[in-house]
């Protein structure tokens, strides 16, 4: 059986509960190949927190922190998306590697999207999907996104650890 996920939005937490967030976060394992796809994670929320734009989030199932990510309005381009502001960009996603293999990333993945229509709702944004690039050598993370109903749109060779492939999902429901 799955796990459901909760994810926790770093900048909507008072000081102590950041603290203990971002503690989790820099105990998390990365796998062979992790940092190369995504750098530090701990690294990674303290940039969030630091940029206006971005909204990092740790990932938590049965109450332990499993993972990371960010999204990020007018920034699609970065994942090789046609313009910038048609699509949040989910950025810096990756599960603890002691995690791994129990459906996490995908349910995660599509917890992220449905995140992401509540703020073009609450925000008025005017997205309508959500973007990610995703290395070629990683099937895993090709697979989860597929399971959380993205879809490929091509190749992207902006990424600084090759290439890259293009995904994405629109909003479904009440999304603009």
């Amino acid at each position: 059986m799955l796990d459901s996920v909760w994810l926790i939005p770093l900048k909507m937490l008072d000081d102590d509960a950041r603290a203990i967030q971002l503690g989790a976060v820099a105990g998390m394992e990365l796998a062979a190949g992790q940092i190369d796809f995504v750098g530090d994670p701990f690294r990674m929320m303290l940039l969030g927190l630091e940029e206006e734009a971005r909204l990092p989030y740790v990932i938590e199932a049965r109450g332990t922190a499993v993972g990371v990510l960010t999204l990020q309005p007018g920034a699609a381009r970065l994942a090789g998306w046609p313009d910038d502001d048609s699509a949040w960009l989910l950025r810096g996603f990756l599960i603890d590697k002691r995690q791994q293999g129990r459906g996490l990333g995908t349910l995660a993945a599509a917890a992220a999207v449905e995140e992401a229509r509540k703020l073009t709702r609450r925000l008025g944004g005017g997205q309508a999907g959500v973007v990610l690039s995703v290395n070629e050598r990683n099937p895993a993370g090709q697979a989860a996104y597929v399971k959380a109903g993205f879809t490929d749109h091509g190749q992207y060779l902006g990424g600084d650890a090759g290439p890259q492939r293009i995904m994405y999902v629109a909003f479904r429901g009440d999304a603009p």
